[in-house]
């Protein structure tokens, strides 16, 4: 059975999908001509209207052809977000180029690694990562990296000024729209996500990936009250890091729809709480972990969140305690949405009618967005009927292009215009999708992805561990924290502190596995493959048995 949106076969009316009006730099140009002094950008109590977007973008624009970026040129940015974070990537959809966002809290090592495999020509920089960045190149194979342009600059008593580096760089460039040299179709973003083998690989999505649900949902008569929408009058809070896609997505959505966009560079709960009443927030994207770190807060009243309409939440099912929690306190309507980066944007919503205490789907992932099918194959690519578990696929206008530089990986994720997810679950009777496990083992803690393969290869250059296996283990607060179950080598005594500062460096923080279980072996399948979900099973259980 195929799932489709309950308003039927969604053949959208309204532009078609090749539409020139499909674009990020058409979208801005519209939005500065329509609401020239709405303020497109807050951060940090700095206010950026979408006319002076326009124009420093137009900058920027100029000045990246100027250097010789242009139509496929890929440009990276290593910085915290911020009004100047937006101003590089609607600059590069404008010269045609592509941004890479790379995630600031990766070593220099893998920082390296998504340099040079996305062959950057360009590095914007903020200069709280200006070490990384300098290790990173040091030695490292960029031929193609020729141009390093700080965001922020340092004064003579070491101030930062936020911004300053950039506005210096592309100076009194010409604030006039660059012709456009891009199409709907056209890459405009590679966001590096890894896979099962561990190295990341960067997914390129396509300027039509952010026009694509908005459209559909406005093209078919569907009620916006049960999908994630983003609305002109709307001030929508973006806390989620813009590394990724929920973060870069959520505001890149909501500058299509001429939207206010307050933007964190970190988040701090407090902090949101604070910016939801002050602001008059809206609308916000948040994992389960985050909105219970809010409701923690003291500031947390009804009267601190009484603007708000819709909260969106994914990356963890929402427990029954948390929604009800959140049902009062927020005062407002809950969403969940199921998504990737491969998939682009919202595939599948959990609607607000259904966030219902007791309601059996609670446990749902939903149904699908709008112009998106859903379908459950097995191991042969045989569809398979209400009830029986197998892989979700999705089809999706929204869908990546494909993997930057991997066509065989590409062609095992797209197979005849569906995007094979990765997760294994099943389809009710009403085209409702239920999740029970992840095929590629990906863990997510605090909606960060992080790939067990990652993990368990710096844990093998460990001289004393003679093998690993990483899983997630069910976490109150985070959703899953990172476990390890380790094999040492015969007579080594190592402690679990020691492979905790081994590793820090290596990897990325938030990576490092929050405990560490020393076996006599791992369980493998006759082909010698760990099973995985077994070692799951066992440290779920020694989770449980430990003292609080």
């Amino acid at each position: 059975m195929t799932a489709r949106t309950r308003a039927g076969a969604r053949t959208a009316a309204g532009p078609a999908p090749t539409d020139r009006r499909w674009t990020l730099a058409a979208a801005l140009a519209g939005n500065a001509k329509r609401r020239a002094a709405h303020p497109a950008v807050v951060c940090e109590g700095r206010v950026l209207s979408y006319a002076r977007l326009h124009r420093e973008s137009s900058r920027a624009a100029h000045a990246l052809r100027a250097a010789g970026i242009g139509r496929g040129s890929r440009v990276a940015y290593l910085g915290r977000e911020s009004e100047h974070y937006y101003v590089t990537i609607l600059a590069c959809a404008k010269a045609g180029a592509v941004i890479v966002p790379v995630n600031w809290r990766l070593t220099a090592a893998e920082v390296e690694h998504v340099l040079r495999d996305s062959d950057a020509e360009l590095l914007f920089l903020d200069g709280e990562f200006a070490a990384t960045a300098d290790t990173a190149r040091s030695g490292a194979a960029l031929p193609k990296l020729h141009t390093v342009v700080r965001v922020d600059a340092v004064a003579e008593d070491g101030a930062r000024s936020c911004g300053a580096g950039l506005r210096a760089w592309y100076g009194d460039a010409p604030d006039t729209d660059p012709e456009p040299v891009t199409g709907p179709d056209d890459a405009v973003l590679q966001i590096y996500t890894s896979g099962t083998t561990g190295l990341p690989k960067g997914v390129v999505l396509a300027n039509r990936t952010f026009f694509t649900l908005p459209h559909a949902v406005a093209g078919t008569g569907a009620d916006r009250d049960d999908w994630t929408d983003w609305r002109a009058d709307d001030v929508s809070l973006i806390s989620l890091p813009g590394f990724g896609i929920a973060g870069i997505g959520w505001f890149l959505h909501g500058m299509i729809a001429g939207a206010t966009n307050a933007v964190m560079p970190m988040y701090v709960a407090q902090e949101a709480v604070r910016l939801i009443e002050e602001l008059g927030v809206t609308i916000t994207f948040a994992a389960p972990a985050m909105l219970q770190m809010m409701l923690d807060e003291p500031a947390a009243t009804p009267r601190a969140f009484a603007s708000l309409r819709k909260i969106a939440y994914g990356a963890a099912p929402i427990s029954e305690s948390l929604l009800l929690r959140s049902l009062e306190v927020f005062g407002c309507q809950l969403v969940q949405i199921y998504a990737s980066t491969e998939a682009g944007s919202v595939a599948v919503c959990l609607p607000p009618r259904d966030h219902r205490p007791g309601s059996p789907l609670l446990k749902a992932a939903g149904l699908p967005c709008p112009g998106n099918e859903l379908k459950v194959i097995d191991d042969e690519g045989k569809e398979l009927g209400p009830g029986q578990i197998g892989q979700v696929c999705v089809r999706t206008p929204a869908r990546m292009i494909g993997y930057w530089n991997r066509p065989e990986a590409t062609a095992a994720a797209l197979v005849d215009g569906w995007l094979l997810m990765g997760d294994a679950g099943y389809l009710d009777e009403h085209g409702y999708l239920f999740l029970c496990d992840r095929i590629n083992d990906t863990i997510i803690a605090a909606g960060q992805n992080i790939y067990p393969a990652e993990v368990e290869k710096q844990l093998g250059e460990h001289p004393d561990v003679v093998d690993a296996a990483v899983v997630g283990v069910p976490d109150a607060r985070f959703g899953e924290a990172v476990h390890a179950a380790v094999v040492l080598r015969e007579g080594a005594r190592v402690r679990p502190r020691e492979l905790l500062l081994f590793l820090r460096g290596r990897i990325a923080d938030y990576k490092i596995p929050f405990a560490y279980h020393f076996l006599d072996d791992l369980p493998r399948n006759p082909s010698g493959k760990i099973l995985r979900r077994t070692v799951r099973e066992q440290l779920c259980e020694e989770a449980r048995r430990a003292p609080a």
